[in-house]
């Protein structure tokens, strides 16, 4: 049992969660207001609104929180076919701007025509009422964790991240912390369906927000129309076993890296074949381990080299890095994209992750699998494995997790790169079979983090763009070999500059996932 040091809140009764499973899973237990829609300051084609919702879903007279919403509508009314519902990932990511993201990034004009697209920041994020863990300077670094060495490391770790959790306990949003889970996000969205005056929402979310729409569709199965989850969690969501996967999807996807830099060894000098480019990983993060290089040790260059793995786009600029680390011993540093609030991202998905799983709080848990993911996953399996802020959460979850199944319309289409590195293809394949006959699941042949949008494969594209405008699935699960279609080509200059930037936005939102 976790001890609380929550003010008021305390620790949950056999009771509590009981009555919190036997709580409807519904959104509609108290009138939502109509959404007052205005310009939204930042990004002008986009109108928002804001809605009140329950911060307690248990308590729907209680106190309420805000929820910021986005809309993008249709400009063809003839077209139009309802809404769409989106979130970029994380968990943590504000989803506010997606839909002028998605825009930018090349979505069809068929598919903006059908839908009004509905961005928001979920429960405890952006322009939401949002949760803060007062993170200092130091702390603002993935939540992902380091590569540990030792058992001594993961117990270093555990000192750090105890002291996180604390910090979120005691900060001034402390009393909201339990409710921000996957399971009222996905209520809260229901409460955005009922006050845009829709029966049912279509909805697309990539990477953490894959989970958010698989727990939606299991909570309001007849709420939604047409689901479409991209580069899939396990139906765990990002639970341990999720960060332990981590490492598997780093050497499913670093191959891809290790193929291109050896041809372009004359470039970069890191190996002429793929086997010496994969040594050269080894070499450099031994190298570093030892402290060769001040300022950049061996974790941090695994990490970089893991977030990397997410986009092709990144691989010469990784290249850079490696080759500088390499020769006179410095990081060449590279330009940066927009920045979001790193804490409040950093906090909010901390919220999440730990509220929605109950994770081991025991230490030698955590060193005991970094022994055996090191040996099993030796490029990232010590850092997968390695404890989370999760192992010293302040509060007890306030209800089970959600438990995705197989019970309502077929319906989902999944989208999935097989070479991802943050949502491996044996993640995406659990939810498949959790499922069931609701979902079919395209896999592409690539590598990367985001297929519809993202990739430039023609047949992954083609499969979301027919099912989102005309309702069309394959009727089996189904294959999509390698291929550039030239999607994008006929894009003026200007257009691909808006287009990389959006993708770059978006994947800053992603945290993690």
């Amino acid at each position: 049992m976790k001890h609380s040091v929550l003010s008021g809140i305390g620790t949950l009764t056999a009771a509590a969660v009981t009555l919190a499973v036997l709580v409807p899973a519904t959104a509609s237990a108290a009138p939502s207001s109509a959404l007052k829609w205005a310009p939204c300051p930042d990004v002008a084609t986009l109108q928002c609104a804001t809605l009140k919702v329950p911060l307690d879903y248990r308590n729907p007279g209680g106190p309420a929180i805000d929820i910021a919403v986005s809309k993008l509508a249709s400009t063809k009314p003839a077209k139009r076919r309802g809404v769409m519902l989106m979130n970029p990932g994380g968990p943590g990511g504000p989803g506010l701007t997606m839909p002028d993201g998605l825009r930018a990034a090349g979505m069809p004009s068929s598919v903006l025509d059908a839908y009004d697209l509905i961005g928001f920041d979920p429960r405890g994020i952006g322009s939401s009422t949002p949760v803060t863990c007062d993170l200092k300077p130091e702390q603002l670094i993935s939540n992902v964790p380091p590569y540990a060495r030792d058992a001594a490391a993961v117990a270093e770790r555990a000192k750090s991240v105890a002291g996180v959790a604390k910090q979120c306990g005691e900060s001034k949003t402390a009393a909201n912390l339990p409710y921000i889970t996957t399971a009222n996000t996905a209520r809260d969205m229901d409460r955005i369906r009922e006050a845009l005056g829709e029966k049912k929402i279509s909805y697309y979310g990539v990477s953490y927000g894959s989970y958010l729409g698989a727990v939606y569709s299991t909570l309001f199965p007849q709420r939604t129309d047409r689901v479409v989850i991209d580069s899939v969690t396990s139906p765990g969501g990002l639970d341990p076993a999720t960060s332990r996967r981590l490492a598997e999807g780093f050497e499913d996807r670093f191959p891809d890296f290790a193929k291109w830099a050896a041809a372009r060894h004359a470039s970069y000098g890191l190996g002429r074949t793929p086997q010496q480019v994969t040594a050269k990983f080894y070499e450099l993060a031994a190298k570093l381990d030892t402290g060769a290089v001040p300022g950049v040790d061996g974790a941090m260059f695994r990490a970089g080299t893991f977030g990397a793995l997410y986009s092709t786009r990144s691989f010469p600029v990784l290249a850079q890095q490696w080759q500088g680390l390499d020769g006179e011993g410095v990081l060449k540093q590279s330009e940066q994209a927009a920045q979001i609030d790193l804490g409040q991202l950093l906090a909010g998905q901390l919220h999440v992750v730990c509220n929605d799983t109950n994770w081991p709080e025991d230490v030698a848990t955590y060193q005991r699998n970094v022994a055996k993911d090191r040996v099993k996953y030796p490029m990232f399996g010590a850092a997968g494995a390695n404890i989370w802020a999760c192992a010293f959460w302040p509060s007890e979850s306030i209800e089970p997790p959600v438990r995705i199944g197989d019970r309502g319309p077929s319906n989902i289409l999944m989208v999935q790169n097989l070479r991802d590195p943050a949502t491996p293809l044996s993640g995406a394949r659990e939810m498949r079979r959790a499922l069931g006959d609701r979902a079919r699941i395209v896999t592409v042949d690539e590598g990367g983090h985001g297929v519809w949008l993202t990739d430039e494969n023609a047949c992954g594209n083609n499969a979301v763009n027919r099912f989102f405008v005309e309702g069309k699935r394959p009727a089996y699960d189904t294959a999509c070999a390698a291929d550039k279609g030239g999607l994008f080509d006929s894009m003026t200059p200007e257009q691909r500059r808006d287009r990389e930037k959006a993708l770059d936005e978006v994947r800053s939102k992603q945290g993690i996932l």
